[in-house]
């Protein structure tokens, strides 16, 4: 099981599977219920974690409470202790959106396989560089953009990677269970606004949502929205 969720990520598509199997043996699996938290902002960045199924949501609180930069996994992604460098905590808060798996392993022994593996030191480095890149690229739209242009930039994000066809012809799902909080946190509004947003959207046509649920029904108009 092991070597078949490992070979399902990126980072390891380069590593034969007697190499798999030696970095596996480093590795727990643990599970989480929706709403329990993987690690929490502050706690001891020990340990990196590779999701196997399931869904998470990372995220950063204010002193005011207010959740900000935040951000969704899915199976094949990593988080966690990546930023070891000069930090001795975890910088947020992740918690499962769904019953979700993951395998485990030690921060330090991670970073000994980067050093073995070249392939999978540059990986990832291409994942704190695109995380980097789609942070600034928030902060850019919310300092900028309107909450109507926010809130579809998200949708469209999410859409691209946690998107399948709907039911209606050119729709897409976002298998995610959304609520307006995390959309408010995506877009640095209230969700009070984003509530007024959606509901635009809608009327428009533009979208169609539920408990939890939302599709993207018309991407040419949501990116024009955008």
């Amino acid at each position: 099981m092991q070597l078949r969720i490992l070979g399902q990520i990126g980072l390891f598509h380069d590593l034969p599977g007697v190499e798999l199997a030696l970095i596996g043996r480093q590795m727990e699996s643990l599970a989480w219920s929706a709403g329990e938290a993987v690690f929490t902002a502050g706690d001891p960045a020990e340990h990196v974690y590779l999701l196997a199924a399931g869904q998470a949501k990372a995220f950063r609180t204010t002193p005011a409470g207010q959740r900000t930069s935040l951000d969704f996994f899915g199976p094949g992604d990593v988080l966690g202790g990546l930023t070891w460098a000069g930090r001795s905590g975890y910088t947020e808060t992740a918690v499962a959106l769904v019953t979700t798996c993951a395998l485990r392993i030690d921060a330090g022994a991670f970073r000994e396989v980067m050093l073995a593996y070249p392939s999978v030191a540059l990986g990832v480095l291409d994942v704190v560089a695109d995380r980097l890149a789609r942070a600034r690229s928030t902060e850019q739209e919310q300092a900028s953009a309107t909450v109507t242009e926010r809130v579809a930039a998200g949708l469209l994000r999410l859409a691209d990677s946690f998107g399948v066809p709907g039911d209606d012809p050119g729709a897409t799902l976002i298998q995610l269970p959304l609520t307006r909080a995390d959309l408010a946190a995506m877009a640095g509004t209230s969700a009070e606004s984003v509530s007024r947003t959606m509901s635009r959207l809608r009327r428009d046509g533009l979208i169609d949502s539920g408990r939890r649920w939302t599709a993207v029904l018309d991407r040419t108009g949501l990116l024009a929205a955008k």
